[in-house]
């Protein structure tokens, strides 16, 4: 069975698990909701657990909602500089930094307009790291409860606590803040690289 899934900036490993192993249908019709991974994502710095976030244009309160579909990047500030300059502060001595880091940053070089799109994206281009072809499908209409689909978009939800079992393997600076579980899926690649594969495929998607 397909799997509907959102969309987001470098997805977690959790849901990159769930990328890797199903035939995922992209929702394409939802509104954008604030406070989730739709313009986030967590890595790991020295500080510890840390947010990169997409900053974006907001509608006017009388325009209602907008179609995640729809939301525009806020280009008024560097924030590719910016999360780019972290990346590199937090993983260059990382094992598989200087492996990938030409295919990673020029998403950090090219303006795009639209989050949805600069999303897929990352996702593209993790695969493409890790030499994995997929063909994506997308929704046509939003649908509650969507029929013959297994419905993931629950992961998009930055807020809700979510239990998900992950083996450890080595961080940057495990050391100093122990493991941290399920960040984004770039400190799974910058630490393990081609055993990323494996990692992922490996899970049990059992919350599924």
């Amino acid at each position: 069975m397909s799997v509907l899934l959102h969309p987001t900036y470098f997805p977690s490993i959790a849901t990159f698990a769930v990328i890797v192993q199903n035939e995922i249908i992209w929702e394409a019709f939802d509104n954008f909701q604030k406070q989730t991974y739709r313009n986030r994502c967590y890595i790991c710095t020295d500080q510890g657990k840390h947010m990169m976030n997409i900053p974006i244009k907001h509608v006017g309160s009388n325009q209602g909602r907008q179609l995640y579909a729809d939301v525009v990047l806020d280009q008024t500030t560097p924030w590719q500089k910016q999360h780019w300059r972290t990346l590199e502060t937090a993983y260059r001595t990382s094992p598989y930094f200087e492996f990938y880091e030409d295919d990673i940053k020029p998403l950090y070089e090219k303006t795009e307009e639209r989050l949805f799109t600069f999303n897929l994206r990352t996702i593209h281009t993790i695969l493409g790291c890790l030499g994995i072809e997929k063909e994506f499908k997308s929704t046509s209409k939003y649908e509650i409860q969507p029929t013959n689909l297994n419905d993931a978009r629950h992961l998009v939800d930055a807020k809700k606590p979510f239990e998900f079992s992950l083996p450890k393997y080595e961080q940057v600076f495990e050391e100093r803040h122990g493991f941290i579980a399920n960040l984004s899926v770039l400190d799974l690649l910058f630490n393990e690289g081609p055993n990323t594969v494996d990692y992922l495929m490996n899970q049990s998607l059992e919350f599924l």
